[in-house]
Formats: structure tokens, C-alpha cells, sequence
């Protein structure tokens, strides 16, 4: 039992360092199975944000040695649905939550998508001078 979970933790820690796998794996494979692209690619949005969010918490980690990355990132999340809430308040008299929480989540993948990008690029940055 042990190796089963042993093995399932290393599966998930090499998604999790590279959250561009489980964003193809879920494209294609969810892809041929609904014959919908658009829907496929929603799917691996949503599927590979919580990758990317982990990975880069991980990244702040490394770089700032604190570890407030998944913290931070959850508060920026909390912050910016209370905002959309209030403006959905305001405009429509009601709150739509799961309306929201897609919203969030999906402009969450962007946002993740972008510092993974730029924390890789100083992080490699980081490595290759600091050897020289």
C-alpha cells in the first residue's frame, strides 16, 4: 500500500514540476474523448491551474525564502472575488458564486501561467551565475 501512495506522490510531484504535461495530457486526451476543442481546452485551463499555482508558491519559495507564496496567492484570489462580487453586486442586484469562481479561477490560470514563466527565467537566471 505504501509503494502505491509512495508511487502516486512522485507522479504528482513531476506534474507539479512541470504543469505544461497535465495541460497536454487533459487537451488531447479529454480532447478526443468530448470532440470538442474549445471544451478540451477550458478543461486543461481549469485542470492545470492548480498545478501552476503550487508550482509557483514553489517558485516564491525558492526565491524568497518564505514561504507566504500559496498564502499570498489564495489572498490575491479571496481579494479579487470580493472585488468581482461587488461589482456583479452592484450591476445585477445579485451574486452568481460559481459565475465568480470561474472567473477567478480561469484568470488565475493566466496569471500563474505568466509568473511561472518569468520566476523560471530568474530562477535559471539565479542558477547559471551563481555556478559562474
Amino acid at each position: 500500500m505504501f509503494a502505491i501512495i509512495d508511487s502516486l506522490w512522485k507522479a504528482t510531484t513531476a506534474l507539479a514540476l512541470f504543469p505544461i504535461v497535465p495541460f497536454v495530457i487533459v487537451l488531447f486526451g479529454y480532447g478526443a474523448y468530448v470532440r470538442d476543442r474549445k471544451k478540451a481546452l477550458r478543461m486543461a485551463m481549469d485542470v492545470s491551474t492548480i498545478f501552476l499555482i503550487l508550482c509557483v508558491s514553489g517558485q516564491y519559495s525558492l526565491m524568497f525564502d518564505s514561504t507566504f507564496g500559496f498564502y499570498g496567492i489564495l489572498l490575491i484570489m479571496i481579494l479579487a472575488a470580493g472585488l468581482l462580487g461587488n461589482a456583479q453586486f452592484r450591476k445585477r442586484g445579485s451574486v452568481d458564486v460559481k459565475r465568480i469562481f470561474r472567473a477567478i479561477w480561469r484568470l488565475s490560470f493566466f496569471a500563474m501561467s505568466f509568473l511561472y514563466v518569468i520566476f523560471m527565467i530568474v530562477l535559471l537566471g539565479k542558477v547559471i551565475f551563481s555556478v559562474a
